[in-house]
């Protein structure tokens, strides 16, 4: 595995969502976002994660979108690009415009709908190593993709990628992430994907999260990334608890409809609009969202 700096892919890495405007992207303010997760103190950001709902985008907008993070973090925090696709020509479209983009690594989901069979997955990715000397990294989202990974797997992509550094782990599975750990070592980087999770995880040794929440909640995710890598895990359990709700809430109705809905009630979106088949939160959602963040205080 390549060399890395001790910083690299490690701590928070929220997610962006994509904001829309009358059914079109809005660039400037997801410029805005960007510079809210620097203020906030977040130590990156993925674009077109799942939270972006890239599947409803196209391949020019998921690269615009790439171009102007870029532009707007300015090299003060890195870029993850999400470059996977159910097609593995777009995927590669992708890939190569994250390298020519300034990308600082690329994250790349497994082929879904396919359900392809392991040996399919290593070739898959071993390919797309050849293709581009990013730091590469595997999401692991089984109950997105219909499809996992296995450990035998991951040790193939490793011996055909020297970037192969880690992967976004999305799945209630901590035995996967301990094996990982053992084969690979501290330096393979895991990133949590799941927000329950998150404390656990970092327990054994990830080296930090890709979570939706933190697109609301940014500071206190980012806090709760650098108290873990201390080693303070009385201040990790702490703040574990002040967000499991919020956690939780992601998962209300199918993200990122829950965490659109409470960023624009903070004023960080315009609206809080979705390309079908998603949906905006009904009102009933809204008004238990709405409970819960004058709990949290998110509206003061």
């Amino acid at each position: 595995m390549i060399p890395m700096d001790d910083d690299f892919l490690i701590g928070s890495y929220p997610p962006l969502v994509t904001p829309f405007i009358d059914g079109a992207v809005d660039y400037d303010g997801y410029a805005s976002l960007v510079e809210y997760q620097v203020g906030s103190g977040s130590h990156g950001i993925v674009v077109c994660g799942t939270t972006g709902e890239p599947s409803t985008l196209a391949v020019a907008e998921r690269q615009r979108l790439l171009e102007v993070a870029v532009d707007a973090a300015g090299g003060r925090i890195p870029v993850v690009a999400a470059t996977g696709s159910q097609s593995h020509a777009e995927t590669v479209v992708l890939t190569e415009h994250a390298t020519r983009a300034g990308a600082a690594a690329v994250l790349v989901v497994t082929p879904y709908f396919l359900r392809p069979p392991q040996r399919g997955l290593a070739a898959y990715f071993s390919d797309l190593g050849t293709r581009c000397d990013l730091p590469l990294l595997l999401y692991h989202i089984p109950g997105r993709a219909a499809v996992g990974v296995d450990l035998g797997t991951l040790e193939a992509i490793a011996e055909a990628v020297a970037h192969f550094v880690g992967m976004k782990h999305a799945v209630n599975d901590l035995s996967l992430v301990s094996d990982v750990l053992a084969r690979f070592g501290p330096e393979f980087r895991v990133l949590v994907g799941l927000e329950e999770l998150s404390f656990p995880m970092l327990a054994l040794g990830a080296s930090g999260m890709v979570n939706a929440v933190a697109n609301v909640a940014p500071d206190k995710v980012a806090r709760l990334a650098e108290v873990m890598r201390k080693g303070d895990l009385e201040a990790g359990r702490r703040l574990h608890y002040e967000l499991l709700e919020l956690n939780r809430a992601v998962f209300w109705d199918t993200n990122p409809i829950s965490i659109k809905y409470l960023m624009r009630r903070r004023g960080l979106i315009a609206t809080n609009e979705h390309r079908l088949p998603m949906m905006p939160a009904t009102p009933e959602l809204e008004a238990r969202l709405d409970r819960l963040a004058d709990e949290h205080g998110l509206f003061d």
